[in-house]
């Protein structure tokens, strides 16, 4: 039994709730009618809402699949992304990430390093112990100087990484979380390291945090007068 719980995905769990919500609903709901159509107006209203809060519960548990289906599972260190940059002007360089999706995005990104932000939505007790991973999404990759007086007055930059979830369970988490027994969402990560021409640098992501590795000679040069 523990050992199929430990594979169990947090997401098909809610998607199962959400199947056998609406499985239960139907008879309700076709229940509802005929008590309408023999003129029992209580009974018929009353199997009428509980069809009703069952759909509710569907489609709740249905937005927040499919906003649990853009974060990636995480049992251990895994590789998320690698990145390359090439040096277009002076602090002005294009920055290729690919993320496991597949193809390489370039990015315009202003200033002396790069750095990435993350979202890990980690389990409490409870979660752990039913066998649910941490899941984690790459959110933004953005622009850092290296002096504060640039930080203050050049030009910044952002790109968004994560595609628009619509309701962001991360966030209804860590606003609600004390009604929330099983997910526990204060953790957000980031990592920087200086950009340079050709630089190569692989992403990954622990139940600790970003990770941000030199992928070759130009990337281990540029972290070593790193200052």
């Amino acid at each position: 039994m523990m050992e199929w719980l430990a594979i169990l995905d947090p997401r098909a769990l809610i998607a199962g709730i959400a199947i056998v919500g609406l499985v239960l609903s139907l008879p309700l709901f076709v229940a509802a009618v005929r008590r309408f159509r023999r003129f029992n107006v209580v009974r018929g209203t009353l199997y009428f809402l509980a069809g009703g809060v069952l759909v509710l519960v569907v489609t709740i548990a249905g937005l927040v699949t499919a906003n649990l289906y853009t974060y990636v599972r995480l049992t251990h260190e895994h590789q998320a992304a690698k990145v390359v940059t090439r040096q277009l002007a002076e602090r002005q360089f294009a920055v290729g990430v690919q993320t496991r999706e597949g193809a390489v995005r370039y990015y315009r990104v202003q200033g002396d390093e790069w750095q990435i932000d993350a979202r890990v939505l980690k389990w409490r007790a409870l979660g752990n112990l039913l066998g649910f991973d941490t899941v984690y999404r790459l959110e933004r990759l953005s622009g850092r100087y290296g002096d504060l007086r640039s930080e203050r007055e050049k030009p910044r930059t952002v790109h968004e990484l994560a595609p628009d979830p619509g309701i962001d369970f991360w966030s209804v988490a860590r606003r609600y979380h004390a009604y929330m027994p099983l997910a526990d969402a204060y953790y957000g990560s980031a990592a920087y390291v200086p950009m340079a021409e050709g630089a190569e640098y692989t992403v990954s992501v622990s139940t600790s945090g970003l990770v941000v590795r030199p992928a070759n000679q130009a990337a281990r040069k540029a972290l070593g007068g790193w200052k």
